[in-house]
């Protein structure tokens, strides 16, 4: 898993939320809130100060265990790059579906650092969660933004994103746009 940003080739890996990065889910999370940006793709983070609340929640939704009924088991990553252990993003495999997540949410969700967007990190993301996805035995993943987010969508496309449609979500009056990709066997 590796990246090239301006001259150099970056490794980058998903880790599963553990303590060793509490400082860092700490900065991460503080990133995002100092500038009112969304923090998608990591669950109730925004609303957890003490990163070990967050890794706890993280672990249980990955089992199973005491799961809300509107909500399904998941898979959390962070994104790491290794020369510096630092977070560029997060990066959530829903294994099955609510009704809202058919519709609106689909199987991913994600979001890169606001300091480090820009620099291909989303799309290499995706990307390398997608044996994740083939190995919970989906055959394709649905991936949905907001009609407004010209990067996700970019992202999206450039891991091999069918167009399925937009949709109209009543609630936060917003388009999502639809898109399937494939990670069978076969694919990419």
């Amino acid at each position: 898993n590796i990246c090239k940003e301006g001259n150099q080739l970056e490794k980058l890996t998903l880790i599963r939320p553990n303590l060793s990065f509490s400082d860092e889910i700490r900065a991460y999370r503080q990133e995002f809130l100092d500038l009112g940006s969304p923090l998608n793709g990591c669950g109730p983070l925004a609303d957890m100060e003490d990163p070990a609340q967050w890794v706890v929640h993280t672990q249980r939704f990955e089992l199973g265990e005491d799961i809300p009924e509107d909500m399904v088991p998941s898979t959390q990553f962070i994104y790491v790059r290794e020369s510096d252990q630092k977070i560029l993003g997060t990066i959530q495999i829903r294994h099955t579906f609510t009704p809202f997540l058919e519709t609106y949410g689909g199987h991913i969700g994600y979001s890169i650092r606001p300091s480090e967007r820009q620099k291909g990190y989303a799309t290499k993301m995706l990307h390398d969660c997608l044996p994740y996805c083939r190995s919970l035995g989906l055959d394709r993943v649905l991936v949905c933004c907001m009609d407004t987010n010209t990067a996700s969508r970019k992202t999206i496309l450039a891991n091999g994103g069918i167009y399925d449609g937009t949709v109209y979500e009543p609630e936060g009056q917003v388009n999502f746009e639809r898109y399937w990709i494939t990670v069978n066997e076969g694919s990419r």
